[in-house]
């Protein structure tokens, strides 16, 4: 009987595959993570903390713990949407753990936006995503013939918003030819099926990868609107820290533009805390499965602007005094953004959404 003491711990299935194509994967209670990978625990109520190796760990009851290799791995991106023979081959890494924050960024990301397991092609996807709109955007720029100091420019931003925004860092980047291993009219195919999953309220066309020639997903408002109202809930109160510590304003004028940019979040974080069940117009009754489309598709461009502040929030790290009014000026438009599509969210109805604009 006393053999039970010194019973190993059960490894977790499929834990062979982290630091290869899964990045971090949900352990069953009582399992260890590999060797060479850490934990994250992560409450009910979206609180992580980060836990290294150990034999056997216990989650407490409505947590879950994950368990991730911090890599490094290697992706082949795609910049540009219409040029898919040109690459850039990124290694990255999550980024080792800030004592000074209460919570790493890495973690963040899982309890907002992961839900079991986070393979690399689908981190991989969303990294490409962000890569592309922020060179659609202006956010960031690889110009044709680009020179050293516009490479290393853009490798600094590169490396800013895969931080801010995922919580790994660039270890290399370099350009590579793709067009061997490009099948064009694969490309094309998945770029109209991506394009007809986000004409029906899904997520934004560079987000996630559609395989070929399969119809588009049909929208499901609630597991939508869920994850969606989930991300806002954990993540807002982060963006605003970030927000604070970014940069600190010399100007009087740009520090009032500060605090009242804060102001506004943190009105649009209390609102989504408070925000109506999907599928209710009011205690027992029923709201329509076209509100409820409405609602979702709101929640969804809700958490489009979300990233779209992350990563402005990254360049206000690297900018100077003289950039911030005019950052600052788009993260108001990102903000009456956000504002709109919570308000839009709460609605019941469309005459209701613009009397509440």
């Amino acid at each position: 009987m006393m053999l039970g003491f010194f019973k190993r711990a059960a490894p977790a299935a499929d834990a062979c595959e982290l630091g290869r194509s899964v990045v971090a994967l949900a352990l069953p209670a009582g399992s260890a993570p590999p060797s060479g990978c850490q934990a994250v625990v992560v409450g009910s109520d979206g609180r992580t903390r980060r836990l290294q190796a150990a034999r056997r760990i216990e989650a407490r009851p409505g947590e879950t713990v994950y368990g991730f290799h911090p890599g490094p791995y290697t992706a082949d991106l795609v910049p540009f949407e219409t040029a898919p023979e040109i690459g850039l081959r990124t290694s990255f890494a999550v980024d080792a753990p800030d004592p000074q924050a209460s919570q790493q960024r890495f973690d963040l990301y899982l309890a907002a936006e992961v839900s079991g397991r986070l393979e690399l092609a689908a981190l991989a996807a969303a990294i490409e995503g962000a890569l592309r709109h922020e060179l659609a955007t202006g956010g960031l720029e690889l110009p044709p013939c680009t020179t050293l100091e516009e490479w290393n420019a853009f490798r600094q931003g590169l490396n800013q918003l895969l931080y801010m925004r995922f919580g790994v860092t660039v270890d290399d980047c370099v350009p590579v030819d793709l067009g061997e291993s490009r099948d064009y009219g694969h490309e094309l195919a998945q770029r109209a099926a991506r394009l007809a999953e986000a004409r029906l309220g899904a997520a934004p066309a560079s987000i996630k990868p559609v395989p070929a020639g399969a119809p588009a997903a049909r929208f499901d408002p609630a597991p939508e609107d869920a994850k969606a109202l989930r991300r806002l809930f954990l993540e807002l109160p982060c963006l605003m820290c970030g927000l604070r510590l970014a940069a600190m304003p010399a100007a009087q004028e740009s520090f009032q533009r500060q605090q009242a940019l804060l102001q506004r979040l943190d009105l649009v974080s209390v609102g989504v805390n408070a925000m109506p069940a999907l599928e209710l117009a009011a205690p027992g009754q029923p709201l329509g499965r076209d509100a409820q489309l409405r609602r979702a598709r709101h929640s969804r461009r809700a958490c489009v602007s979300l990233d779209e502040a992350w990563a402005l929030l990254a360049r206000l790290r690297q900018a100077g005094e003289a950039a911030l009014p005019q950052l600052y000026g788009e993260a108001e438009r990102i903000v009456a953004n956000l504002e709109a599509d919570c308000e839009g969210r709460r609605a019941l109805t469309v005459a209701a959404e613009g009397e509440t604009e």
